[in-house]
C-alpha cells in the first residue's frame, strides 16, 4: 500500500507515529511524505527528521520549508573569522525571513543536537528529491509539494524548476495533467474555503492533502491504492 501526507509542520513525533499505526502502516508499505515537516508548531519536525533518515519504506520530498531550512544551513557554521565575513545582507535577509515563517522553532531545535547529527539532517535533506511518480493500479500519480507552477500539459516534470514545485499555489479551477493524478500539499484546503476546513480536496487532476496541520489542525494520511482516509 502506498500512502501520502505532507505538511505536517512539527507536528509531535509520537503523534505522527500513532497516527500510521491507526493506519495499519507496516514495513511492506510505502509512505511519501511532501514536505514541510518542520516549522511552526515545535521541534517535532526535527525529531521526524532524525526518524525519517533511518528508514527504508519511507521518503520525504522537498518542501518549501526544508529549502529555506538548508538556505539557512551557514547557521550551523563554525564561527570563524571567515564565517563572520560571509555572513552577508542577503543571508541576514534569509534568515530573518525563514525565522519570521515558523523556522525558528526547527533552529532552536536544531542547535540541541550534535554537530554531526545536524549535519547527517542537512545532508539528508540535500538529497531529498522534488518529486516522484508512481503507478498503483493502473493508475499514474506525480506526488509533489505544491503542484505545478507554469503548468503546460505538454512539459514533463522533470522540466519544472525548483520554484515551480515548492511554490505553487493553485485554485480550484486549476487543471492540471488529464490522465496523471497530482497530489500535493502546502496551500492549505482552508484557503479554498470554510467548507474545505480539515478536508483534503479532491478534483479530476489533482488531489491537495494539506488540511492544515501547520495551523493546528490534525493531519490527515491518504491511502492511495483505495482512497481511504485516516486521522
Amino acid at each position: 500500500m502506498i500512502y501520502v501526507i505532507s505538511d505536517l509542520h512539527g507536528y509531535p513525533h509520537e503523534k505522527f507515529l500513532d497516527l500510521l499505526n491507526r493506519a495499519g502502516f507496516g514495513k511492506d508499505d510505502f509512505l511519501y511524505i511532501l514536505g514541510d515537516v518542520v516549522d511552526r508548531n515545535g521541534d517535532g519536525g526535527v525529531e521526524t527528521l532524525e526518524w525519517l533518515m533511518y528508514q527504508t519504506n519511507v521518503q520525504l520530498l522537498i518542501g518549501n520549508h526544508e529549502a529555506m531550512l538548508l538556505g539557512c544551513s551557514f547557521v550551523f557554521d563554525e564561527i570563524t573569522e571567515n564565517s563572520i565575513d560571509a555572513l552577508t545582507a542577503e543571508k541576514i535577509d534569509m534568515l530573518t525571513r525563514y525565522q519570521l515563517d515558523g523556522g525558528d522553532a526547527t533552529l532552536k531545535a536544531m542547535q540541541k543536537l550534535p554537530k554531526d547529527t545536524q549535519q547527517d539532517i542537512l545532508d539528508y535533506l540535500r538529497d531529498c528529491p522534488l518529486y516522484e511518480t508512481v503507478s498503483i493500479g493502473g493508475r499514474d500519480f506525480i506526488l509533489v509539494h505544491s503542484g505545478l507552477d507554469n503548468f503546460a500539459p505538454d512539459k514533463k516534470i522533470s522540466d519544472y524548476t525548483s520554484e515551480d514545485l515548492l511554490w505553487a499555489w493553485p485554485e480550484l479551477t486549476t487543471v492540471y495533467y488529464k490522465d496523471i493524478m497530482t497530489v500535493f500539499g502546502h496551500t492549505p484546503t482552508l484557503s479554498f474555503g470554510d467548507e474545505y476546513e480539515g478536508k483534503i480536496i479532491k478534483t479530476e487532476t489533482w488531489i491537495d492533502i494539506d488540511v492544515g496541520t501547520g495551523f493546528g489542525r490534525q493531519p490527515v494520511l491518504l491511502r492511495l491504492d483505495d482512497m481511504k482516509e485516516f486521522r
